[in-house]
Formats: structure tokens, C-alpha cells, sequence
């Protein structure tokens, strides 16, 4: 049985990576910044700061493991991060519907969670078992079933 290299991973893992590591590190170390972006004027709520900082260190987490994961264990996060980032996408719908939070920032947080749904499902569907786009050991290409 040929063994299997791991290759590069696709460019969406790391688009999607890439942007988990940057909002949690947001998150985590500017969760003030963050608030009076998405309430302008507004006294700072330490809930929010909290709140804010737990979903840092989670975000930051969740982008290390794309990077650090392989095979059916990467697919599984990337399926995870489309219930995760559709979910984020729902809610930041729902903010800007309901008058919640401004239609500028409600629109921008959107477009933001709804492109990490699309990275996450493009990618689960380009990484093969070992987390690789292709094989050199044996030219395997990571989304084409051979047919028996």
C-alpha cells in the first residue's frame, strides 16, 4: 500500500484559517475596539468584553486546528465551521433585520460570517483523506471518486 504525503493544503483551509486567526486575535487582545464598532457610542459592558474574549481565544483555536489537523479529522472541522459560521451568519442577519445594530455593520458582519460558511463547505469538499489536494505518491486527486 503506497503511504500517503501530505501535500499543501487547498487555499480556502488557510483563506479560512487566516480569518479565524485575525477576528480572534481581535477578539481577544481589542475586544473594545470591536464593541464600539458594532455599537458607536455606547457605554463599554464588561459582558461584552468578556463575551468578546471567549469567542477570541475560541476563534483562535478553531484556526490553529485547520492548520494543525489532517484527514477525516480537518474534514470534520470544516463541516463543524459551516454549522459554526452559518450559524454567526444567521445572527448577524437577524441583528441588522431587527434594527438591532446599524444596517452598515449588520451588512459588513453578514458578508464576513456568510464568505467563512462558503470557505468552509468549498473547502470540506477539496480536502482528500490526509488533509492533501493530491497525492505524489500516487497521483490521487482529492474530490474525484474512482469509479468501480
Amino acid at each position: 500500500m503506497a503511504k500517503h504525503s501530505a501535500g499543501r493544503r487547498p487555499a480556502t483551509v488557510y483563506a479560512l484559517a487566516g480569518i479565524r486567526l485575525f477576528n480572534g486575535v481581535s477578539g481577544l487582545l481589542m475586544p473594545a475596539t470591536l464593541i464600539r464598532r458594532l455599537e458607536p457610542g455606547s457605554r463599554l459592558s464588561p459582558a461584552a468584553v468578556y463575551a468578546f474574549r471567549l469567542f477570541g481565544i475560541r476563534t483562535i483555536l478553531l484556526g490553529l486546528d485547520l492548520l494543525t489537523h489532517r484527514g477525516e479529522r480537518l474534514r470534520e472541522d470544516l463541516r463543524e465551521g459551516v454549522v459554526i459560521h452559518g450559524s454567526d451568519t444567521a445572527t448577524a442577519a437577524l441583528l441588522g433585520v431587527t434594527g438591532r445594530v446599524a444596517p452598515r455593520t449588520a451588512a459588513l458582519t453578514t458578508l464576513i460570517s456568510a464568505t467563512n460558511t462558503v470557505l468552509a463547505a468549498t473547502a470540506t469538499d477539496r480536502v482528500d483523506g490526509c488533509g492533501a489536494t493530491s497525492h505524489r505518491c500516487c497521483g490521487k486527486r482529492a474530490g474525484k471518486r474512482k469509479r468501480t
